[in-house]
């Protein structure tokens, strides 16, 4: 007789299951009890979403499905935002939710609901075992579906009476999976991507996340130095090439689409982050070779399906690399290069002007370079022993051409869902992603990482709480929360002017001007107290030195640090992003 609890528990172990993120309650929790019994760490957060967003992280960062727990009923429409979010960015997620017990079915059980038709059209498999002896097939099976092909979430359904009840059923002992299998390109479709390169006048390499998932950065990186082609990153795929190598053109990221001609795409989908590669932010003429896990994605949008490749991408670039030979491309003398360097030097002469700015309070670009300049000098980029998360519109949009990074794998952001309340479910799994002694770490990390989670604070108020969850398991995440009190950008710096504006909004006095605007928040709000109260430190910083100082005193501590950064509403901000197109180009956005 074996406790049904303790049959899942053993499943996750036996597929080598090291973590489980997840919220207990009733009927799920003995499953991670059991689980801890067996040495597996259960990391309980403070609301379903979060948890769902560090497992999915976790995926990425470790090559193996992250593991999410979490009751039925309402903890599953929690759990169903991580669900679109893990397929969109092809990250291996598997999610064990509780639900009622089958001979209550169709009675309106506890949390009864139908999860199975819910998550079908979303997940790569969702399942349901009938009988408990089928349930370490189940979860084997839903395991290999979010990590074989191209990754993304599965889903098991784990009836109530199945878990809590005992069973005379047989030990299944499950075999490890090992790591999905490989393919190589055919030759003659890597020598027709060799001659476009070849005959290229303005080349370039965009290089995309799923090439940091494959980790292909040894191969890339080959292929940079020993072409010299230009290379764009996405915000994800910073440090699979080192930002500091001198081919990296993401300063003129715009001159660079419009101007290319062949244009190899390594592991991105040519989706809204790379404006689809289409005109008119593309050139219309460019041909635009992918390379991808599965033929699904060839083709779509701007790409050329008669070039593009299917396979691993670090093996197709080991042949590409291989059959261009000691190629390199002339183009030192070309427009196209002259271009992109006087578009790189503009940009980046704007962006240190931006940073020098000394008015207090001080704006983005200003605390982020005091912040990045500090973590430099307390710890070794080149090792790329700080992996900074971001979230938040202009708190990421902003700060991401300001961190460098010189290894892949060392930043995380909103990803392809532009999914808003991942930042502290992120920081929680790079956490354990990279500094629980486990074997196999994350691919291969060396040594031990500070987390560093750069929030907007809008954005830090969906998941404030998972603060505690940090201080609940002894991890010294610094967070630095950018309060310009408001959604894109505050009203004010003055607090005789908001509590004004706040009064006339509360009067119904809100014509033009007068009352609080739709993306208010509160005024300078002090969020570093939520630290304080779970035993972390909490410093509010409002000067240059004094942010210099906080850094550095987080960077040191050992506890969870937020530090909250009272920087300049900049109510001059735009409401949207020049690389985003929500309006026709035919239209014209009013401003607001």
């Amino acid at each position: 007789m074996v406790f049904g609890a303790k049959l899942i528990a053993q499943s996750l172990h036996d597929l080598g299951v090291k973590v489980i993120f997840g919220l207990p309650g009733l009927p799920v929790t003995d499953i991670g009890q059991e689980s801890l019994y067996l040495g597996l760490r259960f990391i309980t957060f403070r609301n379903e979403q979060a948890a769902v967003y560090a497992a999915a992280a976790y995926g990425y960062l470790t090559g193996r499905p992250g593991v999410c727990l979490s009751v039925g009923g309402p903890g599953v429409f929690h759990i169903m935002a991580g669900i679109p979010h893990a397929t969109a960015n092809s990250w291996p997620l598997l999610v064990l939710a509780g639900s009622s017990e089958t001979h209550n079915a169709n009675k309106m059980a506890f949390q009864e609901v139908d999860a199975i038709s819910l998550m079908t059209p979303h997940a790569k498999l969702a399942l349901r075992p009938p009988y408990p002896d089928m349930i370490p097939g189940f979860i084997r099976d839903a395991y290999r579906a979010a990590m074989f092909g191209r990754p993304g979430p599965a889903f098991v359904d784990l009836p109530a009476n199945l878990i809590l009840g005992g069973h005379d059923v047989p030990r299944q002992r499950l075999s490890a999976l090992p790591e999905a299998p490989k393919s190589t390109a055919p030759e003659d479709k890597i020598r027709d991507v060799v001659d476009a390169l070849k005959a290229a006048k303005a080349p370039l390499v965009v290089v995309g996340k799923g090439a940091a998932y494959a980790r292909a950065e040894q191969q890339i990186r080959n292929l940079i130095d020993r072409t010299g082609i230009p290379f764009l990153p996405t915000p994800m795929g910073k440090g699979i090439v080192p930002d500091s190598n001198a081919h990296n053109v993401s300063a003129a990221r715009s001159t660079a689409l419009k101007g290319a001609d062949v244009v190899l795409v390594l592991g991105a989908k040519l989706n809204w982050i790379l404006s689809f590669g289409l005109a008119p932010k593309w050139n219309p003429a460019a041909k635009i070779i992918q390379i991808d896990l599965v033929a699904d994605e060839l083709g779509k949008n701007g790409g050329d399906p008669a070039l593009s490749l299917v396979g691993d991408v670090g093996l197709v670039i080991e042949q590409i690399t291989s059959q261009l030979g000691g190629w390199r491309w002339q183009g030192q003398s070309s427009a196209f290069l002259h271009e992109l360097q006087a578009a790189k030097s503009r940009n980046e002469e704007r962006a240190t002007k931006k940073a020098a700015v000394g008015k207090v309070p001080m704006r983005f670009e200003r605390a982020f370079d005091i912040i990045k300049t500090t973590l430099d000098s307390l710890s070794n980029p080149a090792d790329g022993d700080v992996v900074y998360v971001s979230e938040g519109a202009n708190a990421m949009d902003i700060s991401r051409s300001i961190f460098t990074m010189e290894h892949p794998r060392t930043r995380l952001d909103a990803g392809t869902y532009a999914t808003m309340g991942v930042g502290l479910g992120y920081a929680i799994a790079a956490y354990a992603a990279y500094n629980f002694p486990e074997p196999e770490g994350a691919a291969g990390a060396q040594g031990r990482k500070k987390i560093v989670a750069i929030e907007g604070d809008s954005a830090f108020g969906f998941s404030g709480m998972e603060v505690e969850t940090m201080a609940r398991f002894n991890m010294d995440v610094l967070i630095f929360v950018m309060n310009n009190s408001g959604l894109y950008r505050g009203d004010t710096d003055s607090a005789e002017k908001y509590a004004e504006r706040q009064r006339n909004t509360v009067a119904g006095n809100t014509t033009e001007g007068q009352g609080l605007s739709g993306w208010s928040l509160g005024y300078q709000t002090a969020y570093h107290k939520i630290a304080e109260m779970v035993g972390g430190i909490g410093i509010e910083a409002r000067t240059p030195e004094e942010l210099r100082e906080a850094t550095e005193k987080g960077f040191e501590a050992r506890v969870p640090v937020v530090i909250n950064v009272i920087i300049d509403s900049q109510s001059d901000l735009p409401m949207d992003f020049s690389w985003l197109d929500m309006v026709p180009p035919n239209q014209k956005k009013p401003k607001l």
